[in-house]
């Protein structure tokens, strides 16, 4: 409802709308979607100007984020190619460092990630408009990067694993010019910034298919890049922990089916557990008692993660908490045990 506010606003306004995306992707497959972004002619400074309830973000990427209660409706100005104006600018490394060249809804087609993704909705006659061959990908169920593959994966590494965790969730296959791309250039996402690693993992662990998410990164060997010293572990056939980590993703899907909430933090306290309990181990062994063992253990295989994927208190402080509690947890009778 809110995203058809906008669409229509835009349009009344004189301006060109669409919904684009992840939207109409799940849509067309019978899936419900959950995002809903919205692409026009219009500058985000006219968006702005039109939507009291909005606010412009983003210098990389500027856009306009239009707020109804708790729902964000994000809209973005149709983009071209970096080079052809100014507000474009590509890093060394061949990376996206700004993207902020408007064109047309063609252009803006031919510069999104994937086929699939590229497809747009049109309010003014609720027409389907694909540039890129997406209804025939959708159709065959199948994922496929717009462009050269190896240059589209370069300017954003964060592709890879985008199209490993949307592939899972579809069950669709991923082209193979697509994937040997990846499979090129996926070391890239050893530089890539660790805050933008940590909302891709939560987005393969929150959207209800997280055991396929984690086994399509394990298969596409990406694990190594989010949990490298759970990497090490799984690849040295610890087949106690494998089932346990399935148990924990499978009991997680089964909460965002029932439409009952979700701790990424747990499943982030888990992911990293054996090697915080190695650890504390440890310590005990050089005379530390069990809490101050467990405290040192979690600052240390934190410290190490940290440099992968940003982790926010709001989610380490909790992670600390359920790694303190496992030594209670044993005991089984008692007031203490009642207690917690």
């Amino acid at each position: 409802r809110s995203a058809l506010k906008v669409l229509d606003k835009l349009h009344e306004a004189g301006h060109s709308a669409y919904l684009v995306g992840g939207g109409v992707r799940d849509a067309l497959v019978g899936l419900k979607p959950k995002d809903f972004d919205v692409a026009t002619d219009a500058s985000p400074e006219t968006i702005r100007a039109l939507f009291r309830n909005s606010m412009i973000i983003g210098r990389r990427f500027r856009l306009v984020h239009v707020r109804y209660g708790r729902e964000i409706i994000e809209v973005a100005t149709f983009r071209a190619a970096h080079n052809k104006g100014e507000g474009g600018e590509i890093g060394a490394a061949g990376r996206i460092v700004r993207d902020n060249v408007f064109g047309t809804i063609e252009e803006d087609a031919y510069r999104r990630d994937f086929s699939v993704n590229a497809l747009y909705y049109n309010i003014a006659d609720d027409s389907i408009v694909d540039y890129v061959g997406g209804l025939a990908d959708l159709d065959k169920g199948v994922f496929q990067l717009i462009g050269e593959p190896k240059t589209r994966c370069e300017e954003d590494p964060v592709r890879v694993l985008r199209a490993v965790r949307l592939a899972a969730k579809l069950k669709f296959s991923i082209a193979p010019s697509t994937l040997e791309a990846m499979q090129a250039t996926s070391s890239e996402l050893g530089s890539t910034p660790p805050p933008r690693l940590f909302e891709e993992v939560l987005k393969l662990f929150q959207g209800g298919y997280a055991l396929r998410s984690f086994h399509s990164v394990r298969e596409h060997d990406l694990l190594v890049y989010l949990f490298p010293m759970l990497d090490a572990r799984l690849k040295r056939g610890d087949e106690k922990l494998e089932s346990m980590i399935d148990a924990a993703l499978i009991n997680t899907d089964k909460r965002v089916s029932q439409g009952k909430p979700i701790t990424p933090y747990y499943l982030l306290a888990f992911m990293m557990w054996p090697d915080v309990e190695e650890r504390a181990k440890a310590e005990c062994l050089n005379g530390a008692t069990i809490n101050d063992a467990l405290h040192a253990a979690a600052d240390t295989v934190l410290a190490t993660q940290l440099r992968i994927i940003s982790i926010p208190k709001r989610f380490s402080v909790p992670m600390k908490e359920i790694w303190q509690m496992q030594p209670r947890l044993e005991r089984l009778k008692g007031g203490r045990a009642l207690k917690l």
